[in-house]
């Protein structure tokens, strides 16, 4: 018996081309330019520029009171160095303090870190369990900062603030261990 051919003949692309298809579009979408640091309306720094230099701020201010603690109270110091360290990375992760104190412009957001950065005193309590706490107190309440920022910034910034907010978790949590 020979073969024959089906009746209907097939018309146009088959279903896997058009997958493959479909699936190339999506892949090439992904790759789009990355978004604009800077807004086009006057020149003015994006959110996310005003994030970011709020971002190093809060980092170097939270640095400048690991040093203050670990001057004050050196029996601290080996175990406050390697979290003051990483303080210092998330500042520079950030940009530069040039960068923070060049493009921050004033935003109800701003000014809110800005008190925390204040409530930030050069001066550390008398106690090291009590400057341990303060420490522990500022990682948590810069870590919930970032993490409400996070909504508001895009892509590449909201996981460098997830990211830098969980390490402030961490900070936080390191520094009360073995204190309760």
């Amino acid at each position: 018996m020979p073969f024959t051919p089906p009746s209907r003949t097939l018309s146009g692309p088959r279903r896997r081309t058009l997958l493959a298809s479909a699936a190339g579009a999506l892949a090439l979408a992904g790759c789009s330019s990355p978004e604009s640091s800077t807004d086009t309306t006057g020149g003015s720094p994006s959110a996310a520029d005003r994030a970011r230099a709020r971002g190093a701020r809060d980092s170097l201010a939270l640095a400048e009171r690991y040093a203050t603690v670990i001057t004050t109270h050196p029996a601290l110091a080996e175990r406050l160095r390697p979290l003051r360290a990483e303080v210092v990375r998330h500042a520079a992760a950030f940009g530069t303090a040039e960068d923070a104190s060049a493009s921050a412009s004033p935003s109800p957001s701003a000014s809110a870190s800005a008190s925390a950065s204040a409530s930030a005193s050069p001066t550390a309590p008398v106690d090291e369990k009590g400057a341990l706490a303060g420490l522990a107190a500022a990682e948590r309440t810069l870590a919930d900062q970032r993490a409400k920022t996070l909504l508001e910034v895009p892509g590449e910034l909201a996981r460098l603030l997830a990211s830098v907010a969980a390490a402030g978790a961490a900070h936080a949590f390191l520094l009360t261990e073995g204190t309760k």
